[in-house]
């Protein structure tokens, strides 16, 4: 297997593996501990170097940090705020900042390397105390980058803006809104793009219509749009297909499977897909969009 690539996270000064690890699902009370410290130390064996949690993902910011230990720097950690600080209203000025704090010490850690606000309109956004909140955090070394985590009309007002260093967003062959126009600028203006979804919530695996709004969103897309997979198994067109978009500086997928973790990264050793798949997906997509937004 070839060395997992580390790519540049837009212009903020780090680099990231082009695989990182969706930590949502570590934060499950199902799961033991001694299986998350596994697949968490696993991940960074095999060259993993991004970790994507947040607060709303029950135990995981604590469990990242109760077994990172000695490795923290080895690892770009990205968490979210904005929300979930008990006693305090979300999305105001205090909320960021205690939400700050709160990811430190859960993380046990002195800095966050990118802290997104997680997935708020974009009214929030255009306070400019909110946002302002946030950068005394990276002015005060708590955060490194100031981040936005979200989709659609928010994401162009959080690119607008020219605060954030990076951005995180819906990117898949059932969700490719954001690769006509937010991707692209993204990157023309040197901020990271994180893609998250790059499976689809993995809608194939469905025979009937799912009831979760996210996954049953995409599994109508994947009806409708009837993909050729080229002989390829559906994780490893949707993932390669992610990963490699232009602009995508790394994609994050969340499993408690080691064995789930490898398939990934085989799938991420075999580089992109032929540039015509590519292009056909792509097209494919546009002929069947029918107000298609990203899914948040």
């Amino acid at each position: 297997m070839q060395r997992l690539e580390r790519r540049p996270l837009g212009m903020t000064g780090l680099k990231v593996s082009a695989l990182g690890l969706g930590a949502g699902p570590l934060g499950s009370a199902e799961l033991e501990d001694r299986a998350v410290e596994a697949l968490l130390l696993g991940a960074l064996d095999a060259g993993v170097n991004l970790i994507d949690t947040a607060p709303s993902y029950g135990a995981s910011e604590e469990r990242i940090g109760r077994f990172l230990g000695a490795r923290r720097g080895d690892v770009v950690l990205s968490t979210k705020c904005g929300y979930g600080v008990p006693g305090v209203e979300d999305w105001t000025p205090e909320c960021i900042t205690r939400g700050v704090d709160q990811a430190l010490r859960r993380l046990r850690t002195d800095y966050v390397d990118v802290m997104h606000l997680h997935s708020c309109p974009e009214e929030v956004l255009r306070r400019t105390e909110l946002v302002d909140a946030l950068r005394r955090a990276v002015a005060q070394g708590k955060v490194r980058v100031a981040a936005y985590s979200g989709d659609n009309a928010a994401l162009q007002v959080a690119l607008a803006n020219g605060a954030f260093g990076c951005v995180q967003t819906s990117v898949n062959v059932f969700d490719q809104r954001a690769l006509e126009g937010a991707v692209p600028r993204a990157a023309g203006m040197g901020v990271g793009v994180i893609a998250k979804r790059p499976l689809g919530n993995a809608a194939w695996r469905h025979d009937t219509r799912p009831q979760a709004h996210d996954v049953g969103q995409y599994w109508d897309r994947m009806r409708a749009m009837q993909v050729d997979l080229g002989g390829l198994e559906w994780d490893e067109l949707a993932l390669r297909f992610a990963a490699h978009a232009p602009g995508v500086s790394a994609c994050i997928v969340g499993t408690t499977q080691a064995s789930r973790l490898r398939r990934n990264l085989d799938i991420l050793s075999r580089g992109p897909l032929a540039e015509s798949q590519v292009a056909g997906l792509r097209e494919l997509f546009r002929r069947h969009d029918q107000g298609w937004d990203g899914v948040i």
